[in-house]
C-alpha cells in the first residue's frame, strides 16, 4: 500500500493487504458492527412485544368477573333440650329398731369364808343361774333361755389330754442340716487326703468337671449309714465317692426344733479331669 494511503486506510484493509478479500472473512469482519446492531434491534423488539403481550393479558384478565367458590355447608339439626325429669326425693330412713330387752342377770360375789350369822345375802342357787347371766350387778329382765351349757372336755377328771405329734423316723427337711466336723474347710482337707483323683482318667473319662451327689443318713450320734449315689457319671466316680465317705468320721447331726434328729444329707463331690 502506498504511504500516503496508510493514514486514511481502515485497520481491516491493513490486515487484509495482499490477501484474498473475496474469500468471505473480509466481508464478515467488515459487516460485523452492522450485524450486531440488527441483532440488538431484533432482541429489543421481541422483549417489547413480550412486555406488551403481558400487559394486555393482565388487563383482559382483570376485566373478567371473578368466580365465587361455592362450598357446601350442612346445617346440623339442633334438637330442643329434653325436659328434665323431677328428681325423686330419697326414701325416708327406716325406723330405728327398738332396744333389745334386758336380760336378767345375777351379781357374782367372790366367795369369802365367814360365819353363818354374818351372811347378809345368800348367793344364788344353781337352779337360779341356769336361766340368767352372771355379771357384776343384779338386773331384772327376761329369762335368757339360750345360755349354752359348758361342755365337759375332760369328763370331770380335771385333766386335758393333748395329742402327741408323731415325728418321722428320718427327717428329709430340717432347720439345720448335718455338717462335717470343722466345716467346709475341714471337708476339703479330708477329700484332698483321701480321694483318688486318678480314678476317672484311669477309667477313660473325657476331660471336664464331674459333680457326684451322694445321699446318706446321719444319726443323732453322728454316725453315717445308708450311703448311695444319686448320679451315674460312671468311670468309677460314684464308687470312689462312696468309698471315701465311708472313711469319714462322725458328722454333726441335724437340728430340728432345737434338738438333734436323724436326717438325710446330700453331699456333692467334684472330680476334675484335665487334658493330658
Amino acid at each position: 500500500m502506498e504511504a500516503n494511503k496508510i493514514l486514511s486506510s481502515d485497520l481491516l484493509d491493513l490486515v487484509f493487504e495482499g490477501r484474498n478479500k473475496d474469500y468471505g472473512a473480509y466481508e464478515l469482519r467488515r459487516t460485523y458492527n452492522k450485524r450486531i446492531g440488527i441483532a440488538l434491534l431484533i432482541t429489543a423488539a421481541v422483549a417489547i412485544l413480550a412486555l406488551v403481550a403481558s400487559f394486555v393479558a393482565n388487563a383482559m384478565k382483570s376485566k373478567e368477573p371473578e368466580k365465587v367458590a361455592l362450598t357446601e355447608v350442612t346445617i346440623q339439626e339442633i334438637k330442643p333440650p329434653e325436659e328434665e325429669k323431677p328428681v325423686e326425693p330419697p326414701p325416708p330412713p327406716p325406723p330405728k329398731a327398738p332396744d333389745p330387752p334386758k336380760i336378767e342377770m345375777k351379781q357374782f360375789t367372790p366367795p369369802v369364808v365367814v360365819k353363818d350369822e354374818e351372811v347378809k345375802e345368800p348367793p344364788p342357787t344353781n337352779e337360779e343361774l341356769k336361766t340368767v347371766k352372771i355379771d357384776v350387778i343384779n338386773q331384772e329382765g327376761i329369762k335368757d333361755m339360750g345360755i349354752a351349757t359348758p361342755v365337759q372336755i375332760d369328763e370331770g377328771k380335771g385333766v386335758i389330754e393333748t395329742k402327741k405329734v408323731v415325728e418321722p423316723e428320718i427327717f428329709e427337711k430340717v432347720e439345720v442340716e448335718a455338717s462335717y466336723p470343722g466345716g467346709p474347710k475341714a471337708w476339703e482337707n479330708f477329700l484332698r487326703r483321701n480321694l483318688d483323683p486318678n480314678v476317672p482318667p484311669d477309667n477313660g473319662a473325657p476331660p471336664g468337671n464331674y459333680t457326684v451327689y451322694i445321699q446318706f443318713v446321719v444319726s443323732v450320734d453322728g454316725t453315717v449309714s445308708d450311703i448311695k449315689p444319686l448320679t451315674s457319671h460312671g468311670y468309677g466316680m460314684e464308687q470312689e465317692a462312696v468309698r471315701v465317705l465311708k472313711k469319714a468320721t462322725k458328722w454333726v447331726p441335724a437340728i430340728q426344733n432345737g434338738r438333734s434328729v436323724k436326717a438325710y444329707r446330700k453331699q456333692p463331690i467334684t472330680f476334675q479331669v484335665e487334658e493330658n
